[in-house]
């Protein structure tokens, strides 16, 4: 399927090119990943999998006493720290007390350490990946982080601003009715079948990956 039909029934459920527009998501500058520091890397990770099957509204409201009592998000701290800390976290009233959940802070600031030990920042890591291979960098994060399966990486790379798609029900629907994907959404297959037609679609018109799939999901009457 062609994009130009699928931006055609967008606008029509929509009301236009200005309002549709105006529901885009803002592409970064080329150089802004590269220079947002790691532990806002660390935070956007913490944020997305404390919303996983929570309320988001929630979390976004305690996320000035999660970024209190998480001292920063410092990788370097939270890579090493005592189990101790993660124990008192367990109690503390100021955030969600998930000790799943906070288990994974230093696992991933492990995988961001690492990360920018070979390329000078995680920022940079993110800054060198293709765009068109956004199911590898899915995998990887899966692979090397923390309770980032599912859409939780996918949303993080969103908010930070990496140049991607984002499998919601609502596209997964859309790519289906488009008889473009019929793996289940989670696993690899299903990836790597989002990613064949987003990469058509993007050779097709230019557009950001982000504009691609948000438009696709305007598709869906819900």
């Amino acid at each position: 399927m062609r994009f130009s039909e699928i931006y055609e029934r967008a606008l029509n459920l929509k009301g236009g090119e200005p309002a549709m527009r105006a529901l885009l998501p803002r592409v970064p500058e080329a150089g802004e990943l590269a220079a947002r520091p790691d532990d806002r890397y660390l935070s956007e990770l913490t944020r997305c999998v404390f919303k996983a099957g929570f309320v988001w509204r929630v979390i976004e409201n305690k996320w000035p006493d999660f970024e209190a009592a998480f001292d920063g998000f410092v990788p370097l701290y939270w890579q090493q720290v005592s189990p101790d800390v993660l124990e008192d976290l367990a109690r503390d009233e100021r955030i969600v007390r998930n000790m799943q959940k906070i288990r994974t802070v230093p696992e991933n600031a492990r995988m961001i350490v690492d990360a920018a030990r070979e390329y000078g920042s995680f920022g940079q890591f993110l800054e060198q990946w293709p765009r068109d291979d956004q199911a590898g960098l899915l995998l990887w994060l899966k692979r090397n982080g923390a309770r980032l399966g599912g859409n939780s990486a996918q949303y993080f790379l969103r908010r930070v601003g990496w140049d991607g798609f984002i499998l919601s029900s609502d596209v997964v629907t859309a790519l289906r009715r488009a008889d473009l994907l019929d793996a289940s959404p989670g696993s690899k297959k299903a990836l790597m079948q989002a990613q064949a037609a987003f990469n058509d679609w993007h050779e097709e018109t230019g557009l950001p990956y982000c504009h691609l799939s948000r438009v696709l999901s305007f598709t869906v009457d819900s």
